[in-house]
């Protein structure tokens, strides 16, 4: 084991950038947002999503950690606009709110 970060998390990581609430409305529309927590770490999801681990998104969505965007968060985000980072795991964006810290 290395204490190097993967390819994978590295690739993802320069593909994130920031992205409004407005942009993301369409793809809320069609499902395609994936919730993260700032408890976790973005890329971190982002990359058991690439690589197919289930049972580790499986145990983050029963606690509640990882989700799809629900309408009262898509309402909040819409009323609040607070930047949002945001990685694309095709289909999917997988998105968290930034915070200060």
């Amino acid at each position: 084991m290395t204490d190097q970060p993967s390819t994978l998390y590295a690739k993802l990581l320069g593909e994130t950038a920031i992205i409004e609430w407005k942009a993301l409305e369409r793809f809320w529309a069609k499902g395609d947002l994936i919730w993260v927590e700032p408890t976790l770490d973005l890329i971190e999801v982002a990359q058991a999503m690439a690589e197919n681990r289930s049972e580790t998104f499986a145990k983050w969505r029963n606690a509640g950690t990882v989700g799809a965007v629900t309408a009262e968060q898509a309402l909040d985000l819409q009323s609040r606009d607070p930047e949002i980072w945001a990685v694309v795991v095709s289909p999917f964006i997988v998105i968290q709110e930034k915070t200060n810290g």
